[in-house]
């Protein structure tokens, strides 16, 4: 994984039921700018297959994905062309 210089922004989804961490990144990705940097936290089991795939699917930068218990990690870099 690559080093994480900065976090820009903090999106804590914990006890959020899916979808809605999903479509919450997104609308994140969409207000932020390029090169920004998110963290993610959701505890929604199916996140995991969600908001790495949809943050690679625009053209944004996976730089992190963790598990502690429950919950996951996400950190991405916003990449906007």
């Amino acid at each position: 994984m690559k080093n994480i210089e900065r976090i820009d922004y903090l999106l804590n989804l914990e006890g959020e039921p899916c979808p809605f961490p999903a479509t919450a990144s997104i609308d994140a990705y969409n207000n932020m700018a390029n090169g920004e940097v998110i963290e993610i936290i959701s505890d929604c089991p199916q996140s995991v297959n969600n908001i790495p795939v949809d943050a690679e699917n625009r053209g944004h930068e996976v730089l992190l994905i963790e598990q502690e218990g429950p919950a996951f990690r996400y950190v991405i870099k916003v990449i906007k062309n």
